[in-house]
């Protein structure tokens, strides 16, 4: 017998629901920040509306997410779809702005964590200090790359592991090769 995968996973209005919850808000609260009714969002949730790119905007900074997660929703062949993630199709999430390139490895994001593969890029700096209130785990796959967690900093090698308890944080990669981390988040923040 094989298992069914969850109702609605890997859709546009999961996905929607998945951060909706992670961020403490009701369907009211996300309509009234849209100036929507609550019976649009709760079908566009049960995608049973579409939204249009105005709105999906509209939704991406409510939640505070890149519009560009809410694509590529459709890769999957039907039978993998909620269980499996091929290399090439994988969602791009962030803006890269930073020298940060990412891409979502979960099949969606209705599970109460998201797995992010992050590409480094050499000398480059996230250049803000970021809190969040999440707890992370990162894996460094190659490269190296300097984190200051809270009042610590750490250089971490191909092999380490780390891990980060809503304090506040910041990546540095000033070295010639890009470094490579499986990130863990919990919730989803994306």
């Amino acid at each position: 017998m094989t298992a069914q995968p969850p109702l609605n996973s890997g859709t546009l209005g999961a996905d929607l629901r998945a951060l909706r919850r992670a961020r403490g808000l009701t369907l009211a609260d996300l309509a009234g920040l849209l100036g929507r009714s609550v019976g649009w969002m709760s079908q566009v949730e049960r995608d049973l509306s579409v939204p249009s790119i105005t709105d999906l905007r509209q939704i991406a900074t409510a939640l505070d997410v890149p519009t560009s997660l809410f694509f590529g929703q459709a890769g999957a062949p039907a039978d993998e779809s909620g269980y499996v993630v091929r290399h090439g199709a994988r969602r791009p999430i962030g803006s890269g702005e930073a020298g940060l390139v990412e891409e979502l490895l979960s099949p969606d994001l209705t599970d109460d964590f998201e797995v992010v593969h992050s590409t480094f890029q050499p000398h480059s700096r996230i250049g803000e200090v970021v809190t969040r209130p999440t707890q992370e785990v990162g894996y460094l796959v190659s490269g190296r790359l300097d984190l200051v967690i809270g009042d610590r900093s750490f250089t971490i090698h191909p092999g380490d592991s780390f891990r980060i308890r809503g304090e506040p944080f910041e990546w540095i990669n000033p070295y010639d090769d890009p470094a490579v981390a499986i990130w863990v988040i919990a919730p989803p923040v994306y």
